[in-house]
């Protein structure tokens, strides 16, 4: 069950007109917390995304269905089944079935929810995603930072470059 926190910035995100993979993105950085301070683990970065996605499909979050020439059947069709839930009135969970799967993620490690994990899945995505959308990306983040944002970030390019 995601947070009242979690869901109410994702509320906002939806009330704002935001895309369904920034609502999202509020439980996927809720996931990533949950690894972090020792509430379960995650076996990788992957996982911890996936069951951030999951619990946003389940809340009622609008993505779209993964894609089938990247994505495997048995994903397909549970991205399938947490849509349906979350367009339906919500049931009472299986305890049993929940502390197992608690128990399992326990068994896990935390460090897929590092800062070394975080940006290299965070690249490789990046990378698949090839240089031309990666542009269309930048260029879009620039058109909505506005200008405090775009001062920030040219502050923030310039200690990287002094940096290194």
């Amino acid at each position: 069950m995601p947070e009242k926190k979690t869901m109410e910035r994702a509320r906002k995100d939806a009330r704002e007109g935001k895309a369904p993979s920034t609502q999202a993105g509020e439980f996927v950085r809720e996931e990533i917390h949950h690894v972090r301070e020792g509430k379960h683990g995650a076996r990788s970065t992957k996982q911890a995304i996936a069951i951030g996605l999951s619990k946003a499909r389940r809340a009622g979050v609008g993505l779209p269905s993964p894609n089938p020439r990247t994505q495997n059947k048995d994903t397909i069709k549970q991205a399938a089944r947490d849509t349906a839930r979350g367009h339906s009135p919500t049931k009472k969970v299986s305890t049993k079935r929940s502390r197992a799967t608690t128990k399992a993620l326990k068994r896990e490690e935390h460090t897929a929810a590092s800062k070394p994990a975080l940006s290299k899945q965070a690249k490789a995505s990046a990378r698949q995603r090839g240089p031309a959308n990666r542009k269309a990306a930048a260029r879009k983040a620039v058109a909505t930072k506005g200008k405090a944002g775009l001062k920030r970030a040219a502050a923030k390019a310039a200690r990287t470059r002094a940096s290194r």
